[in-house]
């Protein structure tokens, strides 16, 4: 039987759950949902959904789009070409800039499929494939749970050939590497700035109602601002708790992920280091400045306050809390691509 590295990311518990490596398996090797899992060799019931470790056709593929396998960067700002704060005129998290510029390439037909997370009203989500610039309002705003984003680029590569993925750290990881070993049909990858995210039963069952005490169906926008995780409801209410009463309860793999900004992202979004309203745009590589050229109707403030130090403090804070954490895994593992590089 044959032995990728992806196996022991599962067993010790780091998988980020981005679906990279069920993306991009050719025997349908992995499922992923919670986590990556390989399914029971005797359940043939369940071989569309993936295949056991002794059926796997042994090209490792799995392992060259895997983040955890990769490793991480210590400097998330030397590809950084430009820092600014820019905001649309869409809905969406504080400048709605991820929307725009997904809806503007849509309208400009630079891509023809794009993948993200829609959500209804139980804050019940689902990752979906956006083919025009209408679906784009069906996934506004961050969700704060996690969804295994990169997954649905196995059934995207088989239609379309300009795609635009837009993820947290570990996603847009994953996809960098899938655009950079196995499908070239990845045209932009916009990365959002994530501290940490928890699992759909966390947030719906504990933080909101036990923690919060609110109402999930009333919660209209999440947010983690000023050292605290926000709830904004209906009736214009505006609930918080200090960030120390949920951390506890954020996945286990986010514990261990040294990746604040999406380093490798073409273009990096987020709130800290803008003002209110506005969101802070890293540009990274000359594609992700091509296509953000490309966008029309943003206000673009060249000089945003606080400022890229916040990004930085916040970057450093997660390398600092967690880069221990992920060390002592990669201690574990057979391999030696993981690492701080």
């Amino acid at each position: 039987m044959v032995h990728p590295k992806i196996l022991e990311v599962i067993e010790n518990d780091v998988c980020t759950a981005c679906g990279a490596c069920e993306a991009v398996c050719p025997a349908g090797a992995v499922t992923v949902d919670v986590t990556a899992a390989v399914r029971d060799p005797d359940d043939l019931s369940l071989y569309e959904k993936g295949a056991a470790p002794n059926v796997c056709e042994g090209c490792f593929t799995c392992g060259r789009v895997c983040p955890v396998v990769d490793g991480y960067v210590t400097d998330e700002f030397a590809n950084v070409k430009r820092f600014f704060a820019a905001k649309s005129t869409l809905p969406g998290q504080d400048g709605g800039l991820a929307s725009a510029i997904v809806k503007s390439l849509f309208e400009k037909g630079e891509i023809d499929c794009a993948v993200g997370i829609a959500m209804n009203e139980k804050w019940e989500t689902e990752v979906i494939i956006l083919t025009k610039a209408s679906d784009v309002d069906r996934t506004k705003g961050t969700k704060y749970t996690s969804d295994p984003v990169d997954a649905i680029l196995k059934d995207a590569f088989k239609k379309y050939n300009k795609i635009a993925v837009v993820g947290v750290p570990c996603q847009t990881h994953a996809a960098s590497l899938i655009r950079e070993n196995v499908n070239d049909k990845i045209a932009v990858i916009i990365g959002l700035l994530c501290m940490e995210s928890f699992h759909h039963d966390k947030m719906q069952e504990e933080i909101i109602p036990n923690v919060l005490g609110l109402n999930i169906e009333d919660v209209v926008k999440m947010d983690f601002g000023g050292g605290k995780f926000w709830a904004y409801t209906k009736d214009g209410g505006e609930h918080n708790v200090p960030i120390s009463k949920i951390a506890a309860l954020a996945r286990n793999p986010c514990h261990n992920c040294c990746d604040y900004t999406s380093v490798h992202a073409d273009i990096s979004v987020g709130s800290v280091g803008a003002p209110d309203g506005w969101n802070s745009v890293l540009i990274r590589t000359d594609v992700g400045e091509k296509y953000f050229d490309m966008v029309d109707g943003l206000e673009i403030n060249n000089d945003p306050k606080p400022g890229i130090f916040l990004v930085n403090k916040l970057t450093d804070m997660k390398h600092t809390n967690n880069s221990g954490h992920y060390l002592e895994v990669c201690e574990k593992f057979s391999f030696d691509e993981c690492g701080m590089h």
